[in-house]
């Protein structure tokens, strides 16, 4: 073969090593999402099914609305007999404890519409002079409410923006159209903006983050968006690379926190890292899937002491074992795990040596968790948070500008921050609409921190 169809045949013989290599993966053996699979393929779940019927039980508790206090109702109707049901004599009276029974109903929806009216002025020296709108007023027709209830039926409930003009013009009476809810959405990002880099500025100084990333778009090219788990915050972060580049931007030099993470490699110059065990235990389980019997074998050999590492921490988490117990059931499954990662490193086994070299290399990012008293073993802090963000993602396919993205992150930053602060996002977005105008800063996501 000549040199040019040499390196083609090689090129199409790699090719089918790597597709052979990935069949048989699924959410369980490998990184795909849950969503890559038809839910008539998953596996069937281990509890046995139960025989008894959807539903209630006979004798279980009964569950219903409390009602509210009459005072609090805004009609209330008296309904009195006239007349016997059985003799038909005429009643009279009230019954001390009478029946209630309470029907909520939406209220006509009608928006509430200020106008001010600006007198222009003549003066006697020739000068025409205007009156100004007060402070706080926006220059457009969108009050801070409307605009933060807009901004989140995009962002919070992923609405696309001509159903969200729809939704506003039809529910509401609010006329809208798609143009307009651009204009909304990048006046609530410049809202927020100084509330996210306020955030942004923290994570260098915290002592733990859960860190992760996924692929989406940005004006029809290849971006990702990274998400930061701190304690009490989040922050989003759309970026046109998953290089270690777009990690420094964050968290800079003098970052001195542990991270939780995947293996993946751009997190390793960080140097403090927990890996994830719950990317450890799909990856276990691929070895299980294999057809090869020395990889079967040291699957299953892996998957016994990590699944007694998890019950351990699972009993550290609920109190039920202290910290010290935990240590010291940790140290024999340690123990054997670096014993037969060792024994993949020296198989011989092209499938089990690269794997098992890397991750008894970097051993010590196995047990972090051990040493530091708040460290989680997985980083499922940072794929919950991200959980949203991939939904509205194969939804609207991605942003279509730059500015999109700023507001894909300001706003994910936003809601995600209010939910681990159990805050009101509406308020919290309105509030900060409603200084943007004032020229007052918005409240701080960090008030909770």
């Amino acid at each position: 073969m000549t040199p040019a169809v040499r390196a083609f045949v090689e090129l199409l013989l790699e090719r089918i090593r790597n597709l052979e290599a990935r069949v048989g993966l699924n959410p369980q053996n490998s990184s795909l999402p849950p969503s890559t699979q038809h839910p008539h393929a998953r596996p069937q779940p281990r509890k046995r099914k139960s025989k008894k019927k959807r539903g209630g039980q006979p004798g279980h508790e009964k569950h219903e609305r409390p009602l509210i206090p009459t005072e609090q109702c805004d009609d209330v109707q008296t309904l009195k007999p006239t007349e016997c049901r059985r003799c038909s004599d005429k009643l009279s009276g009230s019954d001390p404890e009478p029946l209630r029974h309470q029907v909520w109903e939406l209220p006509e929806i009608k928006p509430h519409v200020t106008e001010f009216q600006l007198h222009r002025l003549d003066c006697h020296c020739g000068a025409t002079t205007c009156a100004e709108l007060p402070v706080g007023v926006p220059q457009g027709q969108s009050g801070p409410r409307l605009m933060a209830f807009t901004a989140l039926l995009m962002a919070f409930y992923r609405q696309s923006k001509r159903r969200t003009a729809e939704f506003l013009s039809t529910l509401l009476g609010q006329p809208c159209c798609p143009a307009l809810t651009v204009k909304i959405q990048n006046q609530v990002t410049a809202a927020l903006r100084p509330s996210y880099e306020a955030l942004a500025a923290e994570l260098p100084i915290q002592e733990q983050l859960s860190i992760d990333e996924t692929p989406t778009k940005e004006e029809n090219g290849k971006a990702w968006l990274w998400t930061f788990v701190a304690q009490m915050f989040t922050v989003f972060a759309v970026r046109a690379t998953r290089e270690a580049t777009a990690l420094g931007v964050f968290l800079g030099e003098k970052f001195q926190g542990i991270v939780n993470c995947d293996r993946a490699k751009m997190y390793w110059h960080v140097g403090r890292l927990q890996w994830c065990w719950a990317h450890l235990k799909r990856d276990f389980q691929a070895l299980i899937d294999s057809d090869d019997p020395q990889v079967n074998r040291l699957g299953h050999d892996l998957m016994r002491p990590t699944r007694k590492l998890f019950a351990a921490w699972a009993r550290y988490r609920d109190g039920t074992l202290t910290r010290a117990g935990m240590k010291h059931l940790m140290t024999p499954i340690r123990a054997e795990i670096e014993a037969l990662l060792l024994r993949g490193a020296f198989s011989g086994n092209e499938r089990l040596v690269g794997m098992c070299d890397e991750l008894y290399d970097h051993r010590q990012w196995l047990w972090t968790f051990l040493n530091h008293e708040n460290v989680e073993i997985t980083n499922n802090a940072s794929e919950r948070a991200l959980r949203h963000a991939v939904i509205w993602r194969k939804l609207s396919f991605g942003t279509q500008s730059a500015s999109g993205s700023r507001f894909m992150e300001t706003m994910l930053t936003a809601i995600e921050t209010c939910r681990q602060q159990k805050r009101n996002t509406f308020t919290f977005v309105a509030d900060a609409v409603r200084a943007h105008f004032a020229g007052r800063p918005a409240t701080s996501l960090l008030a909770g921190a």
